[in-house]
């Protein structure tokens, strides 16, 4: 089994620093599914949602930037720790932090344009 392409981590946070949420969108499939055990209702499938989301996302922090840590490859899994920051519109600092595990594309589809 060939390792996976960490390439894809790239792709993901030049299309989020884009600030175009259908880029983002572009980054994954039509089947990609979101699964947050923590807040279950807020699990999703679909490119569409991501979009949605990513909208929101630049509405809540216009400067939005981010950044991968670090990242690693256990056969076929990747884990990425990823860090965005930026400024909500009345001033106030805004950070997402966290680590980011899961499969190779998919759901990471591929060329992110």
């Amino acid at each position: 089994m060939a390792s996976p392409d960490l390439g894809v981590l790239d792709k993901l946070r030049d299309a989020i620093n884009s600030h175009e949420p259908a880029r983002v969108a572009a980054c994954f499939t039509e089947d990609f599914r979101s699964e947050l055990p923590h807040h279950p209702g807020r699990s999703f499938t679909g490119a569409q949602r991501v979009v949605a989301n990513w909208t929101a996302i630049y509405a809540s922090a216009p400067n939005l930037t981010a950044r991968v840590l670090r990242s690693a490859v256990n056969d076929a899994e990747v884990w990425s720790e990823w860090e965005m920051v930026g400024t909500s519109p009345d001033g106030a600092p805004v950070v997402f932090a966290g680590p980011a595990p899961g499969p190779p594309p998919p759901p990471l589809a591929s060329p992110c344009f």
